[in-house]
C-alpha cells in the first residue's frame, strides 16, 4: 500500500504530517511517496497553499493541513479490499 504526500520541505505542517504518518507506515505496513509541490509547476498550481495533503494511490484525497487518522483508516481498509 502507498500514499502520496504533497508538501513543501520548508513547511512546518508537511514536516508534522510526514513524523506523523511514519511510525503509523511501520506499524501498519504502508509506505509514503512524498512530493515537492514547487517542484511541479502544475501541482503548485493545483496546491498552492493547500498542504500538506495526503491521497491514495488513486488520487483520492485523504486529508489536507492535518492527520486525520480515520480517514487514514478508512484509506487502508479501500486499499486492503481493492488488493483482496
Amino acid at each position: 500500500m502507498r500514499f502520496t504526500l504533497y508538501g513543501r520541505p520548508w513547511c512546518h505542517l508537511c514536516s508534522d504530517m510526514a513524523q506523523a504518518l511514519a511510525p503509523l507506515a511501520r506499524d501498519w505496513g504502508f509506505e509514503v511517496d512524498e512530493i515537492d509541490v514547487d517542484a511541479d509547476p502544475g501541482l503548485e498550481a493545483r496546491y498552492g497553499e493547500r498542504i500538506p495533503v495526503l491521497t491514495e494511490s488513486d488520487g483520492r484525497e485523504i486529508c489536507h493541513y492535518f492527520l486525520d487518522l480515520q480517514a487514514l483508516r478508512s484509506a487502508l481498509e479501500r486499499s486492503r479490499h481493492r488488493a483482496a
